[in-house]
């Protein structure tokens, strides 16, 4: 993990009281914060290569060398104390390489000559979650006509739902490791068969979304071609794992399950604090979704943990998507020391990720039923 996620200097720039809030999709946009948010971080826009390689192929390595120990440890009887242990190291490594796809939906495709194919060979491919699933998604979230409305792929009003549809919401995720090797091993293949079964899939089964009513358009041009080859890799690494498990036993994918599990629900919840989930289905202005969003800025280990790859800066992010993750807390310092704590930047940060939790949960026993 990188010293620029655990940037101390943002301890001057402390978490400001929240006034109580009203409807953000009716928040006028502040034009003095947007105008600081870009004309103060231009310098810092260039994705470092020495960073970002780095980091990935590190949080890959271990991920995959922990996952390995852990399974050997496993086949040979050993503590499962220790097998748990590894597993758990194994998935936050592997959450935080998996991460930098949303990194990769942002940057321009020349920035990191080789770093996407990298990315997709080493991590995307073999967790079954090629980069195709989130590339053309994630950009519609950032949409100003599209964020918090039903046609954003990465939205719902989660504050505003019953209390139940929290853990529903966060246990699901659990369910992602299997839900992809069906999807890979059986639904693709199917679909290069049967072409509603590949039209169903493209538009319901292709994408990491959260909204149930989301419908991907089909892929065109080069991304098309890009898909094809994702998709065909996928297929071809989850029918070798299911192959070689039907005849050597399947502990090892069983504990590989497990892990990216483990993964996917600390995605979860992160999820759930990206966002205070407020809005019903407007559209927004970008203050508006600026508020919507969460700041958790430095001090502390924990918050790279559970949020890593500079999703701790959530709201400015949606202020400057296109800035490379190692920048952020440089951005979030200078923004903050230049417009102060009681601005409007300073109503997005907040002071952790258990203090977020409790907020959505009193949000969800105060709402109306949906």
């Amino acid at each position: 993990m990188l010293a620029t996620e655990f940037d101390t200097r943002g301890d001057a720039f402390a978490p400001a009281p929240k006034a109580a809030s009203g409807s953000l999709a009716a928040t006028p946009d502040d034009k003095a914060m947007l105008r600081a948010a870009a004309d103060l971080t231009r310098d810092l826009a260039r994705a470092r290569p020495e960073i970002y390689w780095p980091d990935m192929l590190v949080s890959a390595a271990l991920g995959y060398g922990t996952l390995a120990l852990a399974i050997a440890e496993a086949l040979k009887g050993g503590s499962w104390w220790l097998v748990a242990a590894l597993g758990v190291f194994s998935a936050l490594a592997l959450y935080r390489a998996l991460l930098f796809i949303h990194e990769l939906t942002h940057m321009h495709r020349d920035a990191l000559p080789g770093f996407r194919f990298a990315w997709n060979v080493l991590v995307g491919i073999p967790m079954l979650i090629p980069s195709l699933m989130y590339e053309g998604v994630h950009t519609l979230h950032h949409s100003r006509i599209r964020y918090g409305t039903s046609e954003d792929p990465e939205y719902l009003p989660l504050a505003l739902m019953k209390p139940w549809s929290l853990p529903v919401f966060t246990l699901t995720a659990l369910l992602l490791p299997v839900g992809l090797l069906i999807r890979s091993a059986i639904l693709v293949p199917l679909g290069a068969i049967i072409p509603a079964v590949r039209t169903l899939v493209w538009e319901r089964a292709s994408s990491l979304a959260i909204n149930p009513d989301f419908r991907r358009r089909k892929p065109e041009g080069d991304f098309a071609r890009a898909v094809f080859w994702q998709e065909l890799g996928a297929t071809l690494w989850a029918w070798t794992l299911l192959g070689w498990s039907a005849t050597h036993g399947w502990l090892p994918l069983g504990i590989a399950v497990c892990v990216v599990s483990l993964a996917a629900l600390l995605n979860q919840v992160r999820t759930l604090v990206a966002h205070l989930w407020e809005n019903e289905g407007e559209q927004m202005t970008v203050t508006g979704q600026y508020l919507d969003s969460v700041n958790v800025p430095p001090p502390g280990l924990w918050g790279a943990i559970w949020a890593p790859v500079g999703l701790r800066y959530h709201a400015l992010h949606h202020l400057l998507p296109s800035m490379p993750y190692h920048s952020l807390a440089e951005c979030h310092r200078r923004i903050g020391s230049h417009l102060g704590v009681d601005s409007t930047y300073g109503r997005a940060n907040y002071d952790g990720l258990f203090p977020l939790l409790s907020r959505l949960a009193r949000s969800t026993m105060g709402s109306r039923p949906r």
